[in-house]
C-alpha cells in the first residue's frame, strides 16, 4: 500500500491541497513503512494564470478546469490508496475519490504521525475541513 501526504517541508502535512508543493509517499508493507519519497505536486502555483469562474452557488472546485486540475494533480500519486490533507476543496476530494484514492482531511501536522494513525485506524476524517 502507498500512502501520500501533501507537503510543503517534506516533515508535515499541508493546510491546502491546492497550494502544497509536493507529495511524500510512504510505501507501507505489513503495518511498517517501508519506503519514503518525495514527488513534485501539480497546484495552485502551477495553474496561476489559469482562472475557471464558478457559477452561482456552485461548490469551489467542480468546474471543468478544476476536474481537469485534479486529474493532472491525481496522476503523480496514481500509485496510491490513501491521501492525506490538512484541509481542500470538496471538488478535489471528490475527484480524489473518483480516482480510487482515499482522501483523508486531518489536523494531525506530522505526516510520519497521521501514517502510524492511519495504520492503526485512529486518524479520523474530519470533513468540517473541507471548503
Amino acid at each position: 500500500m502507498k500512502i501520500a501526504a501533501i507537503s510543503d517541508d517534506g516533515v508535515n502535512i499541508s493546510q491546502h491541497f491546492g497550494r502544497a508543493l509536493l507529495y511524500v509517499v510512504l510505501t507501507v508493507e505489513g503495518g511498517k513503512v517501508v519506503g519514503r519519497e518525495t514527488r513534485p505536486k501539480a497546484g495552485h502555483h502551477t495553474f496561476a494564470a489559469i482562472w475557471h469562474p464558478q457559477a452561482p452557488g456552485q461548490r469551489h472546485g467542480y468546474d471543468a478546469g478544476s476536474q481537469a486540475k485534479h486529474c493532472s494533480m491525481a496522476e503523480t500519486i496514481a500509485d496510491c490508496q490513501v491521501l492525506l490533507a490538512g484541509g481542500m476543496g470538496w471538488g478535489a476530494y471528490e475527484s480524489m475519490k473518483t480516482f480510487n484514492i482515499e482522501p483523508i482531511v486531518t489536523d494531525v501536522e506530522s505526516i510520519d504521525e497521521a501514517v502510524q494513525l492511519y495504520l492503526e485506524g485512529r486518524l479520523p476524517n474530519l470533513m468540517e475541513r473541507l471548503h
